[in-house]
């Protein structure tokens, strides 16, 4: 179920785009993720994003990493 106050939020990547649950996006930046040693390289393509009700974060799983938070400012719709 989803929570109700979430309907109102509107998720935007870096460039303003809207995103949406499902969506597939591209990382801009490299990024390190905090208490690993992995590197998520710039350019890496994440599918079926989870919005979570913060404008400015999404979740997703990588082939590295799963169940990772990422800031939309790193991120641009694919």
């Amino acid at each position: 179920m989803k929570d109700p106050d979430m309907a109102d939020v509107i998720v935007r990547d870096s460039n303003g785009t809207q995103l949406n649950e499902g969506d597939s996006v591209t990382l801009i930046k490299d990024l390190k993720v905090k208490g690993t040693s992995e590197t998520i390289k710039r350019g890496t393509l994440v599918k079926n994003i989870r919005l979570t009700g913060n404008p400015g974060e999404i979740e997703c799983n990588t082939k590295q990493v799963k169940g990772l938070v990422l800031k939309t400012e790193f991120l641009k719709k694919a």
